[in-house]
């Protein structure tokens, strides 16, 4: 047996059910389902992710969404997976000590993704020569610094300066 807490409207109950009961269940709600790793529309046009969770934000059907803990959750695994994709690709990221230097890099290449954070050829060249400034003023001469504005200033003052603002 196992217990699951859930947070029913903001009161925590406690929802008892045999493992395998729970199992069977999990299955059978992913046959009625499906199981899809992207937002997708229902039968209805109301927004969903997962297996059928419904993330639909405004309107008569409003969804769930997903709680604090969730983002908490997807947030962590999205940060780990950047921090493989930098030490795999770029050996000067491995060399960067812990700190707001290393953690601008993970910012960005957060926020860039992995195709555009490789796009910016000099700005990595300079990350692995250890010319940080020279890295910021690439990183902050690009389209993406005028898309996000304070967030260039902020990360790239991070990159020359090794200390967070």
């Amino acid at each position: 047996m196992v217990l699951y807490p859930v947070s029913l409207r903001s009161s925590l109950v406690q929802i008892t059910v045999e493992r395998n009961d729970m199992e069977k269940l999990i299955q059978q709600l992913k046959r009625h389902e499906g199981v899809r790793n992207y937002a997708y529309r229902d039968v209805n046009g109301l927004l969903h992710i997962g297996c059928g969770r419904n993330i639909e934000g405004e309107g008569m059907h409003r969804g769930l969404g997903i709680s604090n803990d969730e983002i908490e959750y997807m947030l962590r695994n999205d940060i780990e997976r950047t921090i493989k994709e930098l030490s795999s690709e770029y050996q000067w990221f491995n060399e960067l000590e812990d700190g707001a230097r290393r953690d601008a890099i993970i910012n960005l290449h957060f926020n860039l993704g992995r195709p555009r954070f490789a796009k910016f050829k000099k700005a990595i060249a300079h990350m692995e020569k250890g010319n940080h400034d020279m890295a910021a003023s690439e990183f902050l001469d690009s389209r993406w610094a005028k898309q996000v504005k304070g967030r260039a200033l902020e990360v790239t003052d991070m990159i020359k300066t090794n200390t967070y603002v």
